[in-house]
């Protein structure tokens, strides 16, 4: 028999597993970027030990330099790591964890936990239209 309170756990878990595969796709990504950048830096190194200086070397640089690869993969990392970590913070308070004890568990204050949990519903009410007409509250 499925309850109100298990379709809620259900849409929480949903959207830890959507974020999660995210999460993975994401460090795909930021793998490949990173591996590109090391092979750069590589290229980099032996350029200079062949003498060349660094106003040779840079006009020439391809695009994405090395630091934009190693920026997008971090930024990426950032936004998509902090998008799972709400969304498993929703997930476990779904399935009766306490704030408190999300917090233990993320090494982070039940005040954070708590806005974590603010900003998902914020994001959920823009998501249906039901905030359209309005800005989120603060949490």
């Amino acid at each position: 028999m499925t309850t109100a309170g298990d379709d809620t756990d259900r849409a929480g878990a949903d959207d830890a597993d959507r974020a999660l595969a995210a999460l993975g796709a994401q460090i795909d990504a930021s793998v490949a970027d990173l591996q590109s950048a090391r092979r750069r830096v590589r290229e980099l190194q032996e350029l200079r030990a062949r003498g060349l200086g660094w106003r040779e070397i840079v006009p020439r640089e391809d695009r994405p330099l090395i630091v934009e690869s190693i920026t997008r993969a971090l930024d990426g990392l950032g936004a998509i790591g902090g998008r799972f970590r709400r969304e498993e913070a929703v997930a476990l308070h779904a399935e009766g964890e306490t704030i408190a004890g999300i917090g233990r568990l993320f090494g982070v204050s039940r005040q954070r936990v708590s806005a974590y949990l603010q900003e998902h519903v914020q994001l959920q009410s823009l998501r249906t239209g039901a905030g359209s007409d309005r800005a989120p509250s603060e949490p």
